[in-house]
């Protein structure tokens, strides 16, 4: 069962009143609730927790149940331990868990980047615990590629140039630079150089100092998940046997590959809308939550009720 706790987290930082702990049985995670109605759960990305969220919580509140949780291994929660891998499958578990804990399934599942890949993980091997989806650019790469990749789907990309291309880009002027930097134990680099391959340079600018905070408090998942277990296995299959209505955000200021990867998804799912955001990449709930928050309530209010059969 859900419990309150103190406002302290896991590494003794002073956190605001009102943070809960849900008991998943092995572990334990932090969460904020408010409002009442049909259960919206939260789920970030990587370099962030459930502050991230911040400017959702009383806007979702005022017609849903809003639940926003940090992650195994985000803050407040304990750090990653030296060594331990975090792959995703253990994230979908834990997000099932939660909502069961809660008892806020099925819900309504709102998320960013790494959260948003779980968040559609969970839908495909947990039909009955999600209502809906709203997925921020997740990074799907496994749609296109595997690890490593086969000659067939190397050859339908040539079909398919630009997102080709956008790959190519993302791989060698991110992943590989970020994966060296980290590997000769040069943190803050590896995080610099990631966070301006994912929302660019000029939002990479914008950022608050809070914000900036945030990632670092929140570095060793990303190495431990990204850049050691990597990414999981999707089959296209899997993606059209999703029955969720499902609304696919990107920003109009996003790194080429994600938005790609969602158009992608839009093909793929039977129940797919779309939106941009205006003066926002990757972190669109943060840069632009007005337009974010509007969307994502309209998108509620059309696909409320009953979970899809």
């Amino acid at each position: 069962m859900p419990e309150t706790s103190g406002t302290s987290g896991a590494d003794g930082t002073e956190w605001d009143d009102g943070l809960r702990y849900a008991d998943l049985g092995g572990t334990s995670l932090a969460y904020r609730e408010a409002g009442s109605g049909e259960p919206v759960v939260l789920v970030h990305g990587d370099l962030s927790d459930l502050r991230t969220w911040a400017a959702q919580m009383d806007p979702f509140a005022e017609r849903y149940r809003v639940l926003a949780y940090s992650r195994r291994y985000a803050r407040p929660n304990p750090d990653i331990p030296p060594g331990v891998p975090n792959p995703m499958q253990p994230h979908v578990d834990d997000l099932v868990a939660f909502l069961r804990a809660t008892g806020a399934a099925p819900a309504h599942l709102v998320a960013n980047s790494w959260g948003a890949f779980i968040s559609l993980l969970t839908a495909i091997r947990h039909p009955d615990a999600v209502r809906s989806l709203v997925l921020e650019e997740p990074p799907v790469v496994p749609v296109y590629l595997s690890d490593p990749p086969r000659p067939a789907q190397l050859l339908r990309l040539v079909l398919r140039p630009r997102t080709l291309a956008a790959l190519l880009t993302f791989q060698h002027g991110t992943v590989k630079p970020v994966g060296r930097a980290f590997a000769a134990g040069d943190d803050d680099r590896g995080m610099k150089i990631f966070l301006r391959g994912v929302i660019k340079e000029r939002a990479l600018r914008r950022l608050p100092r809070e914000r900036r905070t945030q990632s670092v408090e929140n570095l060793s998942a990303l190495k431990a998940g990204l850049f050691d277990a990597g990414f999981p296995p999707l089959d296209p299959d899997e993606v059209r046997g999703v029955r969720a209505p499902v609304l696919l955000v990107t920003g109009e200021d996003s790194t080429a590959v994600l938005p790609l990867l969602s158009e992608r998804l839009a093909e793929l799912l039977p129940r797919a809308e779309q939106i941009r955001i205006p003066g926002a990449s990757h972190l669109m709930h943060e840069e632009n939550p007005p337009v974010l928050n509007r969307a994502v309530l309209d998108f509620l209010a059309r696909h409320g009720g009953r979970p899809p059969g």
